[in-house]
């Protein structure tokens, strides 16, 4: 199987008739995933890459059963994109889009998470399982299908890890990108779950960085219920107290969040621990 995108997979693009929306959903239907609809208020009868166009999300759920949304509406429209899709009734959101009020994320997490909806970011590269379905931005050319679970705050950490797999010769079986900032859905606790309990996926990668407590959460999480071999990368060893890096959720405050303290869990919970992200696919083997 994969977790969480599948052949079951019918994807809806809210936001299809943007430059971000359009490119993508062609991306995704090469990557194989079934693009069902996309939804741009005022552009009903339009199609996008062979995609019908519908003017709200229930004319689009009705006409063809879409399940999973991928969400590229500008970020002050993503509250609203995020209720429309969870009212719609679909079983996983995945929201693409950066800078979204941390209010509007705050509300659209705790609808989502009291309604058994599977949220992935905001601001993430999104999901893709290889031979399945992709919903975001990961670079299609970079998978393999395989047996190995990656989940990442960094996207584009993301990528050069799962090239790097790839290219040793190893495939993926689901690649997860759930965001870095300070407000997410999934997190990491959550996907090593899933990992845990998808037949298809033999080890595991955790990609962190600095800023918040995932990573040690994580590895408390993978001492007492993770069986699978996992190997991790942690980004910004190096990065000074009080500097937001990139992501609105990789800062070092107080003392807290620092890389040589996530590293340190880690290793304790018995996870391999690489230098540079080129030693992944040595810790893999």
């Amino acid at each position: 199987m994969a977790i969480i995108v599948d052949e079951n997979t019918k994807l809806v693009v809210q936001g299809i008739t943007g430059h971000q929306g359009t490119f993508h959903t062609m991306k995704m239907k090469e990557f194989g995933t079934q693009v069902v609809a996309g939804v741009t208020p005022g552009k009903a009868g339009q199609e996008v890459h062979g995609v019908p166009v519908f003017d709200t999300l229930r004319d689009a759920v009705g006409s063809t059963g879409a399940n999973t949304s991928a969400i590229f509406v500008p970020a002050p429209f993503v509250l609203d994109a995020g209720i429309e899709a969870i009212e719609e009734g679909l079983s996983t959101l995945v929201v693409i889009t950066e800078h979204v009020p941390v209010q509007d994320a705050m509300r659209l997490v705790s609808l989502a998470k009291s309604t058994g909806v599977r949220m992935i970011g905001p601001n993430c590269p999104g999901v893709g399982s290889p031979g399945s379905a992709k919903a975001g931005i990961l670079p299609n050319q970079i998978f393999m299908k395989g047996d190995i679970g990656v989940v990442s705050r960094s996207g584009t950490l993301t990528y050069e890890i799962v090239d790097s797999i790839t290219r040793a010769g190893m495939g993926q079986s689901t690649c997860v990108g759930i965001g870095g900032d300070r407000v997410i859905g999934t997190t990491f606790v959550d996907c090593l779950r899933l990992f845990e309990e998808d037949d298809q996926t033999a080890k595991i990668v955790l990609v962190g960085e600095i800023g918040g407590s995932a990573e040690e959460e994580a590895a408390r999480f993978i001492s007492r219920h993770i069986s699978k071999p996992v190997c991790s990368y942690v980004a910004g060893r190096s990065a000074p107290p009080g500097k937001r890096m990139g992501h609105a959720g990789a800062i070092i405050s107080r003392g807290t969040g620092t890389a040589e303290s996530k590293i340190r869990a880690l290793k304790e919970a018995g996870v391999k621990v690489a230098e540079t992200t080129a030693e992944i696919p040595q810790l893999l083997k």
